[in-house]
């Protein structure tokens, strides 16, 4: 068994040397039965989307791959794009990000990720994916004022005087200022909503954003997309109802948002929009979402309660 550790030299605060000294010392203190017949090799990116070209070529040279992602949400979704489909391939999440949004799905047992040995020692289970026209998502997609403010943080978050959470604040007040609405049209299982939305959110893990919380329904191993659809918020109510959209209330507002789980839905805009797949930015006017059911095996710590719940 090959275990390939791909780092992100900029994710997070921590610096590359800092994180692969902490690979060395975990591995390090492994037990021996741990150890042996393995391969271990730490990859640090250099490039967008070379750790999926990584993966797939390791993927063909190994009988069995086990890939962990050394990052944020971005460098899991890189990860799970190399790994999706492959079935002598499981990717987990090792987070030294700034977000690590989708093992927060998992409740208190999302520290348990923080230990490589438990993630080596992890056991593997089929998980969910959504294909995004040409790109897999294990987590969220979404597209409105949320993708809008999400891609337009990294503007506003490096100026001198604008910096972490208060540069989502700075995007958020701009992109109120342009416009709350955008001209889409989603159609989903018979349904279509539009020619104006505020936002489509759709879930296959439950947080995004940095911490936004739209729905705790969602799980990763279901079958499902939980699709939220935001219509008919003015700006006077957009933050009232937004700061309950983050909290998972979405219920509380039915005039405003629908919710519907499906495995397909396209999304038509009249201008190129952006769409937010796992936090990484694409554009399009179109958008064609399709769960893929088990489209990936994804490591565990052993014996978490979110699995206990369902069974």
């Amino acid at each position: 068994m090959k275990h390939l550790f791909v780092v992100n030299p900029v994710a997070g605060k921590s610096k590359p040397e800092d994180k692969i000294r902490l690979i060395h010392e975990a591995v390090g203190r492994l037990p021996a039965e741990m150890r042996d017949g393995s391969q271990f090799e730490i990859y640090v990116t250099n490039a967008p989307m070379d750790a999926a070209g990584k993966i797939r070529e390791d993927a063909e040279a190994s009988d069995e791959l086990r890939v962990y992602a050394c990052g944020g949400d971005g460098t899991l979704n890189e990860c799970v794009n190399g790994a999706a489909l492959r079935p002598n391939v499981a990717v987990t999440h090792f987070p030294c990000g700034t977000g690590n949004d989708f093992i927060r799905t998992f409740g208190d047992d999302k520290a348990r990720f923080s230990d490589i040995a438990e993630l080596i020692n992890g056991e593997v289970r089929p998980f969910d994916i959504i294909r995004c026209n040409d790109r897999y998502a294990i987590n969220i997609c979404s597209m409105g004022i949320d993708a809008r403010v999400g891609t337009d943080v990294h503007k506003y978050s490096g100026l001198p005087v604008v910096g972490g959470a208060a540069g989502y604040v700075v995007s958020l007040v701009a992109n109120y200022c342009k416009g709350v609405k955008q001209h889409m049209t989603v159609k989903v299982d018979g349904l279509v909503c539009g020619p104006e939305l505020n936002l489509v959110c759709v879930c296959n893990g439950r947080f995004y954003g940095g911490g936004f919380n739209p729905t705790n329904d969602a799980r990763p191993d279901d079958g499902l997309m939980d699709v939220l659809v935001a219509s008919g918020v003015g700006r006077a109510k957009l933050l009232g109802v937004i700061s309950g959209y983050a909290k998972g209330k979405y219920k509380l507002y039915p005039q405003y948002i629908t919710c519907v789980r499906t495995t397909h839905l396209e999304i038509e805009c009249r201008n190129v929009e952006v769409i937010n797949i796992d936090g990484e930015a694409e554009h399009s006017r179109r958008a064609v979402m399709d769960l893929i059911p088990g489209g990936v095996n994804f490591i565990v710590p052993r014996d978490m309660e979110f699995f206990r719940d369902k069974n």
